[in-house]
């Protein structure tokens, strides 16, 4: 079997079914993919390390028996390095497996390595990595988006069947997107975050990367779940992800907010999202306007609200009791301040910075008070939304993927590649990214974005599959 032959366009449900035939065998595609991680990386620089151990299992225990996965490099795995894309955790070995990685143990999958990141989740490029700038494996010179970068290029390189990444404010969207592959952020609570570097413990989760909206949906019904462990784990009953997926979209009604159509969006992205909703208006979809008012707010308010739990969250990174730490300092303050300033990058540092002047005495209602009360407005918006459609739907991102070191000077225009994503993780509720065809003049690939009410991911994934089918995606 070669591997061209072998790994190209896997999904979890053809692997599966070549193992039911006895065509080929985990061990076989586990091997496969580790050495084609181990020649491609070269190019696009997606795994942080690869050498995971194949794990022995029980002969089709699950759909997931056997399937070679990765995880993001924030999410911590027993035994093995766990950066977070920085410095200062450059030696840190997980002690424990995350809740994720347990259940997805439980039902023998098979992970391969851990992949490249923005430094803790900070980043919307895949350039902010201590290890190297992750790239976009449909052209090498423009970013995978980020900071779930690694994954996404993963996936859509073929150098894993699913991956995991983590959404703080569309961290698995936005590349996903960029690379032309599905990302879905579940409800805040649905996806236990225990094992997780916290970057924004409010708005963090974690979720899958995929080459299809059926495995999106597989991928969830195996994390999925209260978890003892993280307090934020909401005890809902999970369904059957998969359940709906052939229900097509006749009758549900899809929200469309003129807010996700104003300036700033490519005209190459706009024809391809005004292009899907037209299928699926032809597909028996009723097409609603929706307003979302405080909409224009959410990036103001996102880049307040996360810098200031990641000021709180990472402070604890010393380079005290684990990872890098300067041999000079001649004082403990010394030794704080020199091993954070070798530990964090440029864009953490300004993070850091911008938290902690946002909690500081004399700004702090100004600032994140002020940043939690339109939180709720705009929440309070797409609950109203819900009250008259079943799922919102809009771009991805603004543009398609842009050539690296092209905002690299630029922090607000990097940080508006996350304004259409933002919404979901402040309000909790779960989103998705389906790719949807490609730019025409660069060619390269466009997402769309479906977000449902709390915990109806079901809707979601429904409706998303109702997208994929329209064929728009190559």
């Amino acid at each position: 079997m070669s591997m061209d032959a072998s790994l190209k366009g896997l999904t979890i449900n053809s692997l599966h079914e070549r193992y039911v035939a006895g065509d080929t065998s985990p061990h076989e595609v586990f091997t496969l993919y580790q050495r084609g991680i181990e020649d491609g990386n070269k190019r696009l620089n997606a795994y942080r390390t690869w050498d995971a151990p194949f794990r022995p299992y029980q002969k089709h225990s699950s759909l997931l028996a056997g399937i070679p996965y990765a995880a993001k490099d924030n999410i911590l795995v027993a035994g093995q390095t766990c950066t977070a894309g920085s410095k200062i955790l450059e030696s840190y070995v997980g002690s424990y497996d995350a809740t994720v990685i347990a259940r997805l143990n439980g039902a023998d999958a098979q992970l391969l390595g851990k992949t490249n990141m923005d430094e803790f989740a900070m980043g919307s490029s895949g350039e902010h990595s201590a290890y190297g700038v992750v790239r976009n494996p449909h052209d090498p010179e423009r970013v995978p988006g980020g900071s779930s970068a690694g994954s996404a290029a993963a996936v859509a390189a073929d150098q894993c069947v699913f991956a995991l990444g983590s959404d703080t404010g569309g961290s698995i969207r936005q590349p996903a997107a960029l690379c032309g592959v599905v990302g879905l952020k579940p409800s805040y609570g649905r996806v236990s975050r225990h094992g997780l570097m916290a970057l924004a413990s409010s708005l963090d989760q974690i979720g899958p990367l995929t080459k299809n909206v059926h495995d999106a949906a597989e991928v969830l019904n195996g994390i999925a779940g209260e978890d003892r462990f993280d307090a934020t784990s909401v005890p809902t009953v999970v369904p059957d992800f998969t359940a709906q997926l052939e229900d097509g979209v006749k009758g549900l009604r899809i929200g469309v907010p003129e807010e996700f159509f104003g300036r700033g969006l490519a005209p190459e992205v706009r024809v391809q999202v005004q292009a899907v909703l037209d299928g699926l208006s032809d597909s028996g979809a009723d097409i609603v306007s929706v307003a979302l008012p405080h909409a224009e707010y959410a990036i103001a308010t996102y880049y307040l609200i996360m810098p200031s739990e990641a000021s709180a969250n990472l402070s604890r990174y010393d380079g005290i009791r684990y990872g890098l730490s300067a041999s000079d300092a001649d004082s403990i303050l010394d030794l704080y301040t020199k091993n954070r300033a070798k530990g964090f990058g440029d864009e953490s540092t300004r993070r850091i910075i911008l938290g902690t002047y946002a909690l500081s005495a004399g700004y702090f209602d100004a600032y994140y008070l002020q940043a939690q009360k339109v939180r709720n407005l705009i929440r309070r918006d797409l609950q109203i939304a819900f009250e008259r459609v079943d799922v919102i739907a809009g771009p991805t991102t603004p543009t398609t993927a842009f050539r690296i070191g092209e905002k690299s000077d630029d922090p607000l225009a990097m940080y508006l590649s996350d304004v259409y994503t933002v919404l979901a993780n402040l309000s909790g509720m779960p989103a998705i990214s389906v790719p949807c065809g490609r730019g025409g003049e660069s060619g390269l690939p466009v997402g769309f974005q479906l977000t449902g009410d709390m915990f109806d991911e079901v809707t979601v994934l429904r409706a998303a599959a109702a997208v994929e089918r329209l064929g728009l995606s190559s």
